[in-house]
């Protein structure tokens, strides 16, 4: 049994340590405002699962990543999806549209770097622009450096294929449920929640349910 409860203290005093001792470095700057990123976003999932409002940890969440990204090597393709999936689950969309639109200025729809076209994806997805976040999705679901589930997912919302989309989240929904490890020792299936919150935008969203799930 979970204690979502200690995991939503641990989280917490894990931001609040950072925020107390950040570098003057660039480098370590950007280092430890993604660790506090990471702990506000697992403050944000532990919430959800007590069935709790999330959307401040999560809105933390995203200016982190973003404070760390001003200083993130280049590349930093990573940084921009959490950017995205935090504003997502805070279910600010003004936020996820401008995360967004940054991600495709940055070029994430043009490098070769699977990651890099997943937050192309996303922002596509976000912006409503399906047909090109299709293309971009289609493109790395044969690839061995990705999972093929969350590129199918991805590529089938984008079509509106309901029932591809629904095989495809009940996949990458059960390899979260066969892992081991988790962000910040977090066990819920985050990629799943941010895929179903742009599922309900096209009244597609699957009828799920699973431990790594919040309740309702």
């Amino acid at each position: 049994m979970e204690s979502w409860k200690g995991h939503l203290e641990r989280e917490a005093a894990r931001f609040a340590d950072g925020s107390e001792r950040i570098p003057d470095d660039p480098d370590g700057r950007q280092r430890q405002l993604t660790r506090m990123g990471n702990a506000a976003y697992g403050a944000g999932l532990a919430q959800l699962m007590l069935g709790e409002p999330a959307a401040e940890w999560f809105t933390r969440a995203a200016e982190t990543y973003e404070r760390s990204y001003a200083d993130a090597p280049p590349a930093s393709w990573g940084r921009l999806v959490a950017m995205l999936k935090s504003a997502i689950l805070a279910d600010d969309w003004r936020a996820a549209e401008r995360y967004a639109q940054r991600t495709l200025e940055e070029g994430a729809g043009d490098t070769e770097s699977p990651i890099g076209r997943y937050a192309a994806a996303l922002a596509h997805l976000t912006l409503g622009r399906d047909e090109e976040a299709r293309v971009v999705a289609d493109s790395i679901r044969e690839r061995e450096d990705f999972p093929s589930d969350v590129a199918d997912a991805l590529a089938t919302l984008a079509a509106e294929d309901v029932l591809g989309y629904t095989y495809a989240i009940e996949s990458v929904l059960q390899s979260f449920e066969q892992r081991n490890e988790h962000l910040e020792d977090i066990p819920v299936a985050d990629t799943v929640l941010v895929l179903q919150a742009l599922a309900r935008r096209h009244r597609m969203a699957a009828e799920l349910a699973s431990p790594l799930l919040p309740p309702g």
